[in-house]
């Protein structure tokens, strides 16, 4: 079997993904031919017109004309965003997959601004791919989160959607303890200090500002904690609530860590706080969860699916309801490695094996395949 791999341009969360689904395909069946198709990548953060025409041009035309002229028995779209080369695959007939990761641009507009000078074309042409998922062959959502916003939003039958979670690389993994402790120990933390960390991007669904609330609260009522965060800065607000309620002292930005200092934190850290407003799934959960870090998180959207039994659930709009998440794992040994041995178990549900071989039977469903 010949199966085509369409990746997207280059972002980092999407390319786990697709990697680590490659490598499970290869995995668990040996004999299927994987091939991969790439467009060219261009800086996303730049604003030259040049170079905004280019990457359109790319992205709508080029590549879409390079993808309509393989031959595959199956063809995988790994991103929403790339939804539109399945009206080029349907001019011959070529059967598509969609992966939909999420559609939090249907809710967080502005997401779809960013440096773009033209936001209405920018949403438009946005629009224009996502619905390409209308006549995909097969949808797979990473959430029954995601399912359910694809039903609601785009009007596609759950019938043709199958949920596939997202899995975590094997690299994320408890340390040796005295590799945590020097950690520790460089950053000036002591044992009895408790630290949160948070990975990832800051946007308003993130919900960056409620755990600043909650560490002024846990500030304020002397327990001895730090909170890193790790990925995108805290914006200019944000900032100022610190220094308006003096938290800078208890508050270390760690920039843009690499694979393996991401994963001292996970270790470093006593637990991870994420309680993200929307999320098509929570790699981040279950990134900390295979490093054995408790996980406070949120009641909604994707991340109770995720996180089981085996973290706190809390209410994302509510401050003091995460800090007292956090002083319960402070305070309560017992729960806390409890919640540790719950993460470790849970975490092996998720490996790209287990993913792999759920969407080799979708593709293997198809009608093609029985031809």
């Amino acid at each position: 079997m010949r199966v085509a791999i369409a990746r997207t341009m280059a972002e980092y969360s999407i390319d786990v993904y697709t990697n680590g689904l490659i490598s499970g395909l290869k995995a668990v069946r040996p004999d299927w031919e994987i091939i991969e198709l790439a467009p060219r990548s261009f800086d996303r953060t730049s604003s030259s017109w040049p170079l905004r025409v280019q990457k359109y041009y790319e992205r709508f035309w080029r590549y879409p004309r390079r993808v309509k002229q393989q031959s595959a028995d199956i063809f995988h779209i790994i991103e929403p965003c790339d939804a539109h080369l399945v009206y080029w695959l349907k001019q011959t007939g070529q059967p598509a997959i969609v992966t939909c990761h999420d559609l939090i641009n249907f809710f967080y507009q502005d997401n779809l601004k960013g440096s773009v000078q033209l936001p209405l074309i920018s949403k438009s042409a946005w629009l224009y791919a996502v619905k390409g998922m209308k006549y995909a062959d097969r949808i797979i959502a990473v959430s029954s989160a995601t399912a359910k916003d694809t039903t609601q939003i785009l009007d596609i039958e759950p019938a043709r959607i199958s949920v596939i979670p997202n899995a975590v690389e094997a690299v994320f993994k408890p340390l040796p303890k005295v590799e945590v402790e020097s950690f520790r120990d460089r950053q000036g933390i002591g044992t009895d200090t408790f630290c949160l960390l948070n990975v990832g991007v800051n946007h308003p669904r993130k919900n960056i500002s409620t755990i600043l609330q909650a560490v002024a609260i846990l500030v304020q009522k002397g327990l001895p904690i730090q909170f890193w965060k790790a990925g995108a800065d805290f914006t200019s607000a944000q900032k100022q609530f610190i220094q308006i309620h003096n938290l800078t002292k208890w508050i270390k930005y760690f920039g843009k860590p690499d694979k393996s200092t991401l994963i001292q934190l996970y270790n470093a850290a006593n637990a991870l706080i994420a309680p993200s407003l929307h999320e098509g799934f929570g790699i981040t959960i279950l990134e900390a969860m295979a490093c054995g870090t408790p996980v406070i998180t949120s009641n909604v959207s994707a991340m109770p699916e995720v996180v089981g039994n085996a973290g706190i659930l809390v209410n994302p709009s509510n401050a003091m309801e995460v800090a007292d998440a956090a002083i319960h794992l402070q305070k309560d040994p017992i729960y806390y490695q409890e919640l540790v041995n719950r993460s470790l178990n849970r975490v092996k549900l998720f490996t790209w094996e287990k993913t792999a071989e759920q969407v080799a039977e979708v593709y293997e469903k198809l009608p093609i395949w029985r031809k």
